[in-house]
């Protein structure tokens, strides 16, 4: 099953509930990272770059909804201008 996230001018919905703001996303990637020790040994992460990913699945966090999950223009592009009703969730 092939799920695609949204871009910079759509955002996901869920047709079931009306939910724009929780999901619940897996998925995997393959990274590569510059790690950067410090003299103790202590690691941080200055650079990642995405190889390649893929993302499983998309769940309403609300209605818990697995299929229900549409992508949608965002308001500045023509989309809804509000959140759906109940805002804090079920």
């Amino acid at each position: 099953m092939s799920v695609t996230l949204p871009d910079a001018k759509s955002r996901l919905r869920c047709a079931h509930c009306g939910n724009l703001t929780r999901f619940d996303i897996v998925r995997s990637s393959r990274v590569r990272e510059f790690w950067h020790l410090d003299m103790a040994g202590e690691p941080s992460v200055d650079e990642t770059e995405i190889l390649s990913e893929t993302i499983e699945s998309i769940t309403c966090r609300w209605c818990g909804s697995p299929d229900r999950i549409e992508i949608v223009a965002r308001p500045e592009f023509g989309g809804p201008t509000q959140e759906a009703a109940g805002d804090g969730g079920p």
